[in-house]
């Protein structure tokens, strides 16, 4: 049983929103300081920013009108908090507390994972997807039903008809979809809109990557300031997660599918 969103539903709009400022920091900085939180819909998105790196009003209303469309951005911005700064000065430590647990991925969702795909290349829009066993959901905004049925023909498509989604139907918020991004991975904090020496994304990936080299479940715990984990250094663990988003285009990439797509 598994669900997947696509990049267009609200929540991963927000995601990719969070991303993309993360994006913008590293541009700046070789290693910003930045967590990233953003909720969206209904003609406004509210983002609060806690940052080490001075990312403009103008800069961040453009990555807004891009992603969600010209919404009305409401934009705060304040420094890293001092305590949580000077964890990272002189050495590369672990940035939060947290547990981990990396999960391989199964065929079913990786299945799932092909058809959110292969439905959202055809319509680009605000959809949700659903695969338990034999049973297939298919819920996407601004879609030919009848179209999708003859792609499909044994799932449920939209249940209660057409519709047309995206942020004037429904809100969104970082890190709401865990569940999409994630699959079976469990963790205690939230993949998108933080930077790498976050363990709510290294570690996370870092957990999921080995998960999938070895095929069994991988669960960590760090507490703030480890200088390992799992019995490596934490800049390993750092310079790993930084390889697989650079692989994927960004954070605003990574967002997109999170770690299952």
């Amino acid at each position: 049983m598994f669900e997947k969103v696509n990049p267009s539903h609200p929540d991963k709009m927000a995601d990719r929103i969070a991303g993309a400022m993360v994006d913008a920091a590293y541009r700046k900085e070789n290693n910003p300081r930045i967590a990233v939180e953003v909720l969206l819909g209904h003609g406004v998105c509210h983002i609060i920013a806690e940052t080490s790196v001075y990312i403009p009003q103008d800069e961040v209303e453009s990555i807004v009108h891009r992603i969600a469309g010209r919404l009305r951005t409401d934009y705060v911005e304040v420094p890293q908090d001092r305590h949580l700064a000077d964890n990272q000065e002189g050495k590369i430590r672990c940035g939060d507390n947290g547990i981990f647990k990396g999960m391989p991925v199964n065929r079913e969702q990786k299945a799932l994972c092909e058809i959110a795909r292969c439905v959202y290349h055809t319509y680009p829009y605000d959809g949700k997807y659903i695969l338990d066993g034999a049973r297939l959901i298919l819920c996407q905004s601004n879609a030919r039903s009848q179209h999708l049925k003859e792609l499909y023909p044994h799932a449920e498509i939209n249940p209660l008809g057409d519709w047309t989604g995206g942020t004037d139907v429904d809100s969104g918020a970082t890190n709401r979809k865990l569940g999409s991004d994630m699959a079976d991975s469990v963790t205690g904090g939230g993949l998108h809109g933080k930077d790498l020496s976050k363990a709510d994304v290294s570690v996370n990936i870092y957990a999921w990557l080995k998960a999938q080299e070895t095929g069994k479940p991988v669960q960590l715990v760090c507490a703030i300031g480890d200088e390992t984990v799992d019995g490596i250094t934490y800049a390993e663990i750092v310079e790993t997660a930084r390889k697989y988003i650079q692989s994927l285009g960004g954070f605003e990439k990574f967002a997109e599918w999170g770690l299952v797509r």
